[in-house]
């Protein structure tokens, strides 16, 4: 396992112009290892766990990273999760510190499972993360959500992949 690396994620395969078309091949039970994995991390609003402001807050955010050169083509993630029914928290992974956004470093393993269907089947996924991760005789933390195409590159895609990224718990804290 190479240390801050993800599998592949080919972003020039983009008819759209906006989401690339997500080849899900090396992203399914994959363990990752981040050692001080640079990300910026956002904040987007929500009416019961519906995003309101979420093209506005990444159009923003990815704008930052691009400006400034932190764009990583080979280590392209961004991992979600809801911190309330109000509120969602993203992290944008980059090569670089971006000025005048928040930035986080994150350490510690990590597994991911692939999922494809509607985004109303989270909770489910979260559980069905869940117990792979207690399969391996693990605890998870957070699970974290890579949602790889929106609403509008699904209706020309067709499908709808999303992986999951759960933190392996390290001495029972559910922190990694």
């Amino acid at each position: 396992m190479q240390t801050n690396a993800l599998p592949v994620y080919d972003a020039g395969d983009n008819p759209t112009g906006c989401c690339p078309r997500f080849n899900p091949e090396g992203w399914d039970g994959r363990d990752l290892h981040f050692e001080d994995k640079l990300f910026v991390r956002a904040k987007t609003a929500s009416e019961s766990y519906v995003p309101t402001d979420m093209a506005e807050v990444f159009e923003r955010t990815f704008g930052a990273i691009m400006k400034t050169g932190a764009y990583d083509e080979k280590n392209v993630i961004v991992l979600s999760h809801d911190l309330s029914p109000s509120e969602a928290e993203h992290f944008f992974a980059v090569a670089k510190e971006v000025p005048g956004e928040e930035m986080v470093r994150w350490s510690g393993d990590y597994l991911t499972k692939l999922f494809e269907g509607p985004y109303q089947d989270g909770p489910k996924w979260e559980r069905e993360i869940r117990a792979e991760v207690a399969r391996r005789g693990r605890e998870a933390g957070t699970v974290y959500f890579f949602y790889t195409t929106c609403p509008k590159c699904l209706e020309v895609y067709g499908k709808n992949y999303v992986v999951a990224v759960a933190a392996l718990a390290t001495d029972g804290d559910g922190a990694a």
